[in-house]
């Protein structure tokens, strides 16, 4: 059993037994069919994933490794809101005529700020303050702006970041206002955990912790037997993650060079997803 399969099986079990739920209050979200999409929710769960002993990705059913890295690198490293620099269709039910998600995720971390160490957008400050102040306390992105919340055609679950140095290990804390767990909880730990993987290597640090923090760790109504039925299912160790080491340079990255090697999973189920 991989420790993601713990820490996930665990998550899910608490919130359908000690969790809270929003019936009777008006919710955003509608299935396809127009009715609305309830939850059993938790408030402020923590993981915490130390990527220098395993890397943490559920086996009980798969997660699109793929998928989940171009994601990260389509915000992170191209900066974008256009689903045409994205290779996949996970966005495009937020996605306007021309492909623009709105002023959000990629939008935001490419603007360009005023900071007392110059001028730059929050990814390059990021890379100035590792390899200029590591022990800086304010290595932080947030694409949570509220000037611009208007602009954004869906507004960001995961929103924050922070890096600490400790020793010689990069670590950081990713804060997420929401997360819908059987669909993208451990998308979006993977894909965190290999960003950390990324930055970690070109500015010489060995991988440390990821910590999840989750304002609202939710299960939609229509998903608890899913869940159920994920968290009862066989287990297998974490697979090995392999990272192209020749890369020095963040933005000459690919989706070509990670790989995860033995990657052993349970059989994909079809998902509803509330929008």
């Amino acid at each position: 059993m991989s420790y993601a399969d713990i820490v996930y099986n665990q998550m899910c079990k608490d919130i359908i037994e000690n969790g809270y739920d929003d019936f009777g209050y008006n919710v955003r979200p509608k299935w396809e069919d127009g009715k609305p999409a309830h939850t059993y929710y938790k408030y402020g769960v923590v993981n915490r994933y130390d990527l220098s002993k395993e890397f943490p990705i559920i086996t009980t059913r798969p997660t699109n490794f793929k998928k989940a890295v171009d994601e990260i690198l389509w915000i992170w490293q191209k900066k974008s809101n256009n689903i045409k620099d994205l290779n996949s269709n996970i966005w495009d039910e937020w996605a306007d005529n021309n492909g623009s998600i709105g002023a959000a995720y990629g939008h935001q971390l490419r603007q360009k700020h005023i900071y007392k160490e110059g001028e730059f957008d929050q990814v390059d400050r990021i890379h100035y303050l590792l390899k200029n102040s590591p022990m800086d306390r304010g290595m932080i992105t947030n694409i949570y702006v509220h000037a611009d919340l208007h602009k954004m055609n869906l507004r960001p679950c995961a929103y924050e970041t922070t890096f600490v140095v400790t020793g010689n290990r990069l670590n950081m804390t990713l804060k997420q206002r929401s997360s819908d767990v059987l669909t993208a909880n451990n998308w979006n730990v993977v894909q965190y955990a290999v960003l950390l993987h990324m930055f970690a290597q070109v500015h010489g640090y060995e991988v440390g912790e990821l910590l999840h923090v989750i304002d609202n760790a939710h299960i939609y109504d229509r998903h608890i037997d899913l869940v159920k039925e994920q968290i009862e299912r066989e287990t297998y160790d974490a697979p090995t993650l392999l990272i192209n080491k020749d890369i020095k340079d963040f933005y000459e990255f690919t989706v070509d060079d990670f790989q995860l090697i033995n990657y052993r999973h349970g059989k994909q189920f079809k998902i509803p997803v509330a929008i």
